[in-house]
């Protein structure tokens, strides 16, 4: 059954999905990877299309993909799907680009956090309603970090205390993801580093276990387990 999203929604979200994913392995594109029998693109567009605040969603494919893409994502929601770029930056403005008048609340979501749940959207999506120009959700950093010179000598040890993980989606104003894509130079990874380098403060909300980024096969075979734990959970319950 393909979800409905919200006419009245101010939100519009951004999946770049063109990425190779070579840590996996050799394979289909990342996003076209398998996670319990559906590609990471469809459990995390479910997700999306389940948060209330959602309008539209935009899904950058890889070029070759694009009618494959839509095919697969038309029984699950009602996505637009463009053609992404060479770099992640490259696919976040062309899906931006193809965002309709209508939504003020722009997020960017990496397909890779498949089980990102739909309560971290509207959290996300609620920090911008409330003012915010820029909001990302974070995690604190339990690991002990060291910084390390280029022979892997330590040069000392980090206070994690002011440390967070950054996950998506990350949320803006509309006007300020898309002044900051204009004003581009060097390609960033992280849509917040965009924003910073125009001096924007980006607000951070807590984050969710279940938004992990899958790289490794290690994350894949994790969110496996995290499906299951999540099906037992729920015919427990019923």
């Amino acid at each position: 059954m393909t979800a409905q999203l919200n006419p009245r929604g101010d939100v519009a979200v951004l999946v770049p999905a063109a990425g190779a994913g070579v840590r996996l392995g050799p394979g289909r594109p990342k996003a076209l990877r398998l996670l319990a029998g559906e590609p990471l693109l469809v459990h995390a567009v479910r997700r999306l299309a389940a948060a209330a605040s959602v309008h539209t969603i935009v899904v950058a494919a890889p070029i070759a993909e694009v009618a494959a893409v839509r095919d697969l994502l038309a029984p699950i929601a009602p996505v637009t799907v463009v053609p992404g770029g060479a770099e992640r930056q490259e696919s976040v403005a062309a899906a931006l680009a193809a965002v309709p008048v209508g939504p003020d609340i722009v997020l960017v979501h990496d397909a890779a956090r498949a089980l990102t749940p739909p309560a971290l959207v509207e959290s996300v999506a609620a920090a911008v309603r409330s003012g915010h120009d820029a909001v990302i959700p974070v995690l604190p950093v339990v690991d002990t970090i060291k910084e390390v010179d280029a022979d892997e000598l330590v040069l000392g040890t980090v206070d994690r205390r002011a440390l967070r993980a950054v996950q998506t989606p990350q949320g803006f104003r509309r006007s300020v993801l898309a002044a900051a894509h204009a004003a581009a130079g060097d390609a960033l990874t992280d849509d917040a580093g965009l924003v910073e380098k125009q001096g924007v403060p980006v607000f951070c909300v807590p984050g969710s276990d279940h938004a992990l980024k899958i790289t490794r096969p290690f994350d894949l075979a994790l969110a496996e387990h995290l499906l299951a734990t999540d099906l037992r959970t729920r015919t427990l319950d019923s």
